[in-house]
């Protein structure tokens, strides 16, 4: 797919496919495409050229069988917290026309999926940040959609409640079979994913697992403290060869055994090296190999770029 604004392409031939039933994860940097991409797979865009399609449907021709075939749960909350949460759920299902029968008996199943039955007629006002979250999910699988988009999902919360989200999120993929589609900028979450996509400049540059893709990076991965990094990465490279880069002021190179490179290079420049780290790739490794950017330092902006797009989902 295409989008354009004028003689800027916001998005550039862009072409991935998302499985039944899979977490897919959606990265990229600040600028780089992938709010376009998400929209317009919302229907809230339209593609300058290209075909798109979510559950069968076309996104231009069939905007109301898409509309119906997806579920959103917006990074910023979006309940009604003076009502009850059955009366936030009933709501829902008024918007979306389901039958008051199928409707009572939905909201029964997302609580009981979320594990908020004992809360059902509590105000969300008396709701933590995690249960507030719960509920939100819960709302946006009402209408059994079969593809639901996750805007970072955890933002905000501590680090246990952020896992205990993750596990209700994998379990309703295997209680519903519905396909996940999430946007996140803790990098450690797309850890959950099936498949990762990364977009950058508009393009899609890479689609695979988060082993596959971290396997991409090459070995182990070397940060070297210096005082000079820029003169440590020529010397390092004159010396052993492969490429050594500077980033955040620190040098930064992949060799297959770390542990025994780190030794040799200690010794060949003991004036230029102050401390020297080594781990196996991780996504972040990932992200700036293939980017150029490092995913923690665009994560604020991508953040405010994807509460634009809430706004513009919630038709503000």
């Amino acid at each position: 797919m295409w989008k354009r604004y004028g003689r800027i392409e916001a998005v550039r031939g862009a072409s991935f496919d998302v499985q039944p039933g899979e977490v897919f994860g959606f990265l990229g940097p600040n600028g780089a495409g992938k709010t376009t991409t998400i929209k317009i797979l919302a229907t809230l865009l339209l593609p300058s050229s290209g075909r798109v399609t979510l559950n069968g449907y076309d996104v231009v021709h069939q905007p109301t069988e898409v509309r119906r075939s997806i579920g959103i749960v917006f990074q910023d909350p979006s309940l009604d917290t003076r009502l009850s949460a059955e009366l936030n759920l009933r709501f829902h299902a008024m918007l979306y026309g389901m039958p008051a029968d199928v409707g009572e008996r939905r909201i029964g199943e997302v609580l009981e999926m979320v594990e908020l039955t004992d809360r059902r007629r509590s105000l969300v006002s008396t709701f933590s940040g995690g249960m507030k979250r719960r509920l939100e999910i819960a709302r946006g699988l009402m209408h059994a959609p079969r593809v639901l988009f996750l805007d970072e999902p955890t933002v905000g919360l501590d680090l246990q409640t952020r896992n205990r989200i993750w596990e209700y999120v994998l379990d309703l993929r295997r209680r519903e079979g519905v396909t996940v589609f999430m946007t996140t900028h803790y990098i450690e979450e797309s850890e959950h994913c099936d498949r990762i996509a990364i977009i950058d400049h508009g393009e899609i540059i890479a689609v695979d697992t988060p082993e596959a893709l971290k396997h991409r990076v090459g070995g182990d991965v070397i940060t070297i403290t210096s005082p000079d990094a820029a003169r440590l990465a020529a010397a390092i490279q004159e010396r052993f060869g492969g490429e050594a880069r500077v980033t955040d002021g620190s040098v930064v190179l992949e060799r297959d055994q770390g542990a025994a490179f780190i030794p040799r290079v200690a010794a060949a420049f003991p004036d230029l090296v102050v401390a020297i780290a080594v781990q196996r790739p991780t996504l972040d490794d990932v992200f700036l190999k293939m980017t150029g950017r490092a995913i923690r330092a665009e994560s604020a902006s991508a953040t405010d770029q994807m509460r634009l797009m809430t706004r513009g989902w919630r038709g503000r």
